[in-house]
């Protein structure tokens, strides 16, 4: 997900829309029955990640959406309980409003967690409701099967981001570095070595290396573009028959992982403080694999009129060979109808509305996010967005390659330990298979492979 700021806002929508603040660290116990009669059984309670800009799915979705929903049902009267919580917090704060058992009927989701929601029983299957909407076609495939679990719907991924090759177009015509070279692996250490002897003198170091607590999802393209896997499913499991089994030990991973130790032998530093693109607008790096948001976050930087005239952008990670295809990581968020709902098929049709292109458009084009829907991504009738968010289309030409991450509740801390086989690898206390087996040991225990 993209970074969020930490506000706390709830906005509710009734005959009109005020705002005031709550503690939404506590989510109030159930209603009794005798309390529930005295509600409006047609309030919809929503459980949201802000955006970190608490009206823009508000103006520009629900309401909308819930208008719509009055034309098309008359006799309906829907209100809505519009709660916002930081992204930092949701995941927590959903939690303890499940414990509570609070009605929630539309939550956002990061598609990370659905498995961990799925197994504790707190989202809907509402594959039913998808097989009679008929649209899944519309998604690119990779988005669809985010929102399954167990071949069972639970979600529909909404909101897509992914990863590319930023650079500053004069720092590398300064150093006499061609943007191709970025392209493949020697050509990327080649291209960094290159920087770092002219830029370090003016404290600009040539090439970004995430050492941050996420640094597994940079890592993940690599090992995809050479065929590996994180988990693969295996028969034989001591519990569960047929489960989950980590393979990101294979060769595959072992040489994702020797390009990473040749970056930091070749005298690239990972950074252990990341700030989600801010340090490469600051100038500090001349190069830097960050997320679709960059341009979003220019503003301070760069005129977005002059995005593209300054800093360029390659739609890939750097691959082994030109005959390689690339990959990339893809985040984002998902609608979900959690168990607690007592309005669900009220709160699908909501849903299903505000994924309709002619509302969710124009959303999208307004903070320069990526489509999950084929139908948006690739129509020509867009409202013309290429011209007003920089490398729109390179970026949508990088979801087809795009991979995403194990929505099983074990994979926290799966991609722990493998960041802790990074950080082996950066900081020289293992080599790439010692780290990686070590990693892979301990993830099968956790799946419930060894005791």
């Amino acid at each position: 997900m993209l970074p969020v700021l930490d506000i706390f806002i709830v906005l509710i929508l009734t005959a009109s829309i005020f705002v005031s603040s709550v503690d939404l660290t506590t989510f109030p116990p159930a209603l009794s029955q005798e309390q529930e009669s005295n509600q409006q059984e047609d309030t919809l309670t929503i459980m949201l990640d802000d955006q970190g800009d608490p009206p823009r799915l508000l103006k520009m979705l629900f309401e909308p959406a819930l208008q719509d929903l009055q034309d098309k049902h008359p006799d309906l009267d829907v209100k809505l309980d519009y709660r916002l919580i930081p992204y930092l917090d949701l995941h927590s704060s959903f939690l303890q409003a499940m414990a509570n058992k609070t009605s929630v009927d539309i939550m956002t989701v990061d598609y990370i967690w659905l498995g961990e929601f799925v197994e504790k029983g707190l989202v809907t299957d509402i594959t039913n409701y998808t097989k009679d909407w008929g649209r899944a076609s519309d998604w690119y495939q990779a988005n669809w099967d985010g929102g399954s679990y167990n071949d069972k719907i639970y979600g529909v991924w909404t909101v897509v981001d992914a990863r590319g090759i930023w650079y500053w177009k004069d720092l590398l015509q300064k150093a006499g570095v061609d943007p191709n070279l970025l392209k493949t692996w020697n050509g990327y250490i080649e291209a960094a070595k290159k920087l770092n002897r002219i830029l370090r003198p003016e404290g600009i170091e040539g090439v970004h290396l995430v050492g941050a607590v996420h640094s597994p999802d940079l890592w993940y393209p690599y090992l995809w573009m050479l065929g590996g896997e994180i988990l693969q499913q295996r028969e034989g499991h001591p519990t569960k028959d047929v489960y989950w089994f980590p393979v990101f030990n294979s060769s595959a991973g072992l040489n994702a992982l020797s390009f990473i130790q040749d970056q930091v032998n070749a005298g690239i530093k990972p950074q252990k403080e990341h700030f989600w693109g801010k340090e490469f607008l600051d100038r500090k790096f001349a190069v830097m694999i960050e997320g679709s948001w960059m341009p979003t976050n220019t503003q301070k930087f760069v005129p977005i009129q002059d995005f593209e005239k300054r800093i360029g952008f390659l739609p890939m990670f750097p691959v082994p060979s030109k005959g390689n295809q690339t990959s990339t990581l893809m985040g984002g968020w998902e609608f979900s109808i959690p168990t607690t709902s007592t309005h669900k098929e009220l709160a699908w049709k909501l849903v299903t509305l505000m994924l309709e292109p002619k509302i969710l458009t124009p959303w999208l084009v307004e903070h320069r996010l990526l489509p999950t829907q084929v139908t948006i991504g690739e129509e020509e009738s867009r409202f013309n967005v290429s011209s007003l968010y920089p490398y729109y289309d390179e970026m949508i030409s990088a979801i087809p390659f795009g991979g995403s991450r194990p929505s099983i509740s074990e994979y926290p801390l799966i991609a722990h330990y493998i960041e802790e086989a990074l950080n082996a690898v950066y900081y020289g206390t293992k080599d790439p298979k010692e780290a990686l087996d070590d990693a892979a040991t301990k993830s099968a225990i956790i799946l419930g492979w060894k005791s």
